[in-house]
């Protein structure tokens, strides 16, 4: 809200995006309709401004509907792709929208949409805009416009909620797994600060390269609007150590470093990150622009776009 209300003071337009990973629809739904009430108040402040989503990639992100009780545990369940390719997880995914989009629309007077995945198969019908989490990868690149076209035949505008590339060499080719190249092994976490899994290349021109690509792409389509994934990672820092640069796995726009770590630097005190370091371009901030900051910024000041958002 906070953040919220300073951007739309800014001029920028917001997307309220709640998010309440790994619990129960139950809570889900309790945390969404109090949400959008709160949203109703930034809408009510600058009428026209604000967009409300329901949520984001449900069907992996909230406990329910695949088996799992976390995201990881979910997505590596061997029941997963038996659930997902005969669609059986879209009967559950609707119902709960059903609930959700009732619950929001009696708070929150604007536009309403969901975030989904291309797995999940929505009612549009019910929401404002058709918004989709859309990533390029290899198994995909020959029929990445054939994909998105599919999103145009529901008479809505439609918004690319979540798009974006890591920053290593042939991270292009990974697209929405790219964050995967990270040591995630809990019982050594425990033991060692978390790294990559073996070398990779650091490669901004690649990331840079894929977003400006991606970017003419849903331009070209006649998206109505679309997010970067993401502006800043401060837990995934930059390090001069590639084994240690979480950077190279992170979809920023702009390298972090070591200075907003919370728990991770308490348990490691002598971790491998320069906490005291901060950028160049803005001395008083804690990172510095990535090759793929400033391509952004070169595509949209170079034509003319819809007035800037802000998905929160």
């Amino acid at each position: 809200m906070t953040a919220g209300r300073d951007a739309l003071e800014q001029g920028l337009e917001i997307w309220g995006s709640p998010e309440l990973w790994d619990n129960s629809p139950e809570d889900t739904l309790d945390y969404i309709a109090e949400a959008a009430k709160r949203a109703e108040e930034l809408r009510q402040h600058r009428p026209g401004q604000v967009v409300f989503s329901v949520g984001s990639e449900l069907t992996l992100f909230m406990r329910g509907i695949l088996q799992g009780d976390t995201f990881l545990e979910r997505l590596h369940h061997p029941s997963f792709g038996e659930q997902i390719r005969p669609g059986a997880h879209n009967a559950p995914l609707d119902a709960f929208l059903a609930k959700a989009n009732d619950a929001v629309r009696q708070a929150f007077k604007g536009s309403v949409t969901y975030a989904s995945v291309p797995l999940e198969t929505v009612d549009w019908s019910r929401f404002d805009v058709v918004a989709v989490d859309l990533y390029r990868d290899a198994r995909i690149r020959d029929r990445f416009t054939d994909l998105l076209r599919r999103f145009f035949t529901h008479g809505r505008p439609v918004v690319i909620t979540e798009f974006g590339c890591c920053t290593y060499r042939g991270a292009a080719d990974t697209g929405g797994m790219g964050w995967a190249i990270v040591d995630l092994d809990i019982a050594e976490l425990g033991k060692r600060p978390p790294q990559l899994k073996g070398g990779y290349v650091r490669d901004e021109a690649e990331q840079a390269q894929e977003l400006t690509d991606l970017l003419t792409i849903f331009d070209d389509a006649g998206v109505d609007g679309t997010f970067v994934f993401t502006f800043v990672a401060p837990t995934s820092p930059y390090s001069d150590d590639p084994r240690y640069d979480l950077d190279m796995a992170s979809y920023s726009l702009v390298k972090s470093y070591g200075n907003r770590l919370g728990d991770l630097a308490t348990a490691f005190p002598d971790l491998p990150w320069d906490a005291s370091r901060s950028g160049t371009t803005y001395p008083d901030l804690p990172w510095e622009p990535k090759q793929s900051f400033r391509a952004v910024a070169d595509f949209y000041t170079g034509q003319a776009r819809p007035k800037p958002q802000f998905r929160l």
